[in-house]
């Protein structure tokens, strides 16, 4: 396979171990308007921006109840339950090692995040080895067009980073993410722990993962 240009990452349930706690607070939110989520639903949220998701729960909850409670006012549920859970969220595995290996071989690395900055700043302040990936393409990035599963993310970091896509490795676990990163012509990656709950279908050539600690680099 060789080595990468240039390594892609994405933060929640790839790097940190955010996704289940980013469900709680989105199936929480849902509920206060009299809508239960169900597993399917929430996993369907993954890799998506902020507002893309408050969009689509939006329309859930109007499908169920007869009326949508609006962005705003999901958000203004949702947001302070997020903000309590994630910064307790933990490292994958593998996930610092393989960091301080792209570090120690000298290859590049970018975040390709569908999260906010300031949501990352705030998930990212205990674990100060994600310091190390300088390159950052956030979901409010001024210059990101569209956000996963649209390629724009993996393009724009890629672009950053002054490497060719096709020569990179993406990382990811969410379908929206993985389309993305395949849209762009990356080596992907999918990040799979348990296969139970992982989404129906992974593209011909995109290599799984049940951990990250399984990767040679």
């Amino acid at each position: 396979m060789g080595s990468p240009a240039a390594c892609l990452f994405d933060l929640d349930g790839v790097l940190l171990d955010t996704e289940p706690l980013q469900a709680r607070a989105w199936k929480e939110a849902a509920t206060h308007f009299g809508c239960d989520l169900d597993a399917s639903q929430l996993r369907s949220l993954r890799g998506r921006r902020r507002p893309d998701c408050a969009e689509q729960v939006c329309l859930w909850i109007q499908s169920g109840t007869g009326a949508s409670p609006g962005s705003d006012a999901l958000l203004a549920v949702r947001q302070p339950l997020a903000d309590q859970l994630l910064p307790g969220a933990r490292p994958m595995p593998g996930a610092e090692a393989l960091v301080l290996n792209c570090v120690a071989q000298g290859i590049p690395m970018a975040l390709a995040t569908s999260s906010s900055r300031k949501a990352v700043e705030r998930k990212a302040a205990p674990h100060s080895w994600l310091d190390l990936i300088k390159v950052r393409v956030y979901g409010d990035d001024p210059a990101l067009r569209g956000g996963k599963p649209s390629p724009d993310p993996f393009l724009l970091a890629a672009e950053r980073i002054g490497a060719a896509p096709q020569d990179c490795w993406a990382f990811e676990d969410s379908q929206a993410g993985i389309q993305a990163a395949v849209k762009a012509g990356c080596q992907v990656f999918a990040l799979v722990p348990d296969p139970s709950t992982a989404d129906p279908s992974v593209p011909k050539g995109v290599t799984v993962l049940r951990s990250l600690e399984d990767l040679a680099l």
